[in-house]
């Protein structure tokens, strides 16, 4: 166990590195376009152009409805199931430039519905099933969960969600708000809001996309910043995410 090479000299080293990189890239590009996107492809109703993943076959369990828009990436091994108990074809629904990282899931009774240019970091969860009762008699005969507590889960237009966040059943996340990493959402946000915590709580108001606008279109813009969050009049306690987000300028 304590046998090794002795130095290798760089004429020698530095082509073996690259040749272990092209193969390493001539591999995984071979099983991300003749493998694991036309798996998944396989497995959606219909999807649109430059639909992509990553070197991996993602998990995909039950029977359901995958309808995917244009550039799409679902980046890592991400799982999905389908509980069609619950309805006849529950649906996932992911809409134009949607970004999803790895290791998230998507437990699927009814539906989940995420926006356009939503952005999806690593090990998220979004699920509209508890996948058990409330009831804990129901629970030890191990029946299935009351159908109305299955609630759909939307998710609008330019949502960023941070890493390890949970969103549960029947929450409807507003168009350009951000959610912390790590935050359990469990009732609605409100547009342009960021939120963290468990439960999460609203931390900050956001900048509104027609105040962007107006700093974009301003002539003296590149001696300008414009913070992208503001203080929000509800919660005087946001001085530990504005280190996290902190703020942004214009380039």
């Amino acid at each position: 166990m304590n046998f090794g090479l002795p130095r290798i000299p760089r004429l020698f080293s530095r082509p073996l590195v690259a040749v272990c990189v092209l193969l390493r890239e001539v591999y995984y590009f071979a099983m991300r376009v003749f493998i694991c996107e036309p798996f998944f492809k396989a497995h959606c109703a219909t999807y649109g152009r430059n639909l992509h993943t990553d070197v991996f076959l993602h998990w995909i369990q039950g029977r359901g409805e995958i309808i995917v828009g244009d550039n799409v990436l679902i980046g890592g091994k991400c799982s999905f199931g389908f509980a069609a108990r619950f309805s006849d074809k529950p649906t996932l629904i992911l809409g134009d430039n949607v970004e999803i990282n790895h290791g998230c899931t998507f437990t699927i009774g009814k539906k989940i519905v995420i926006g356009r240019n939503c952005l999806i970091a690593s090990e998220v969860w979004i699920v509209d099933s508890s996948g058990h009762p409330l009831d804990p008699v129901a629970r030890m005969a191990r029946l299935p969960p009351l159908a109305d507590s299955v609630k759909p889960v939307t998710i609008e237009e330019n949502v960023w969600i941070g890493r390890r966040a949970i969103i549960l059943p029947g929450v409807t996340i507003g168009h350009g708000s951000i959610v912390g990493a790590g935050a359990v959402v469990t009732k609605d946000v409100p547009p342009n809001t960021m939120v963290a915590g468990n439960p999460a709580q609203q931390k900050r108001k956001l900048a509104s996309p027609g105040k962007w606008r107006r700093i974009l279109r301003h002539p003296d813009r590149e001696k300008r910043s414009a913070p992208v969050l503001e203080r929000s009049s509800t919660s005087s306690d946001t001085h530990e995410v504005a280190g996290a987000i902190g703020e942004f300028q214009i380039p």
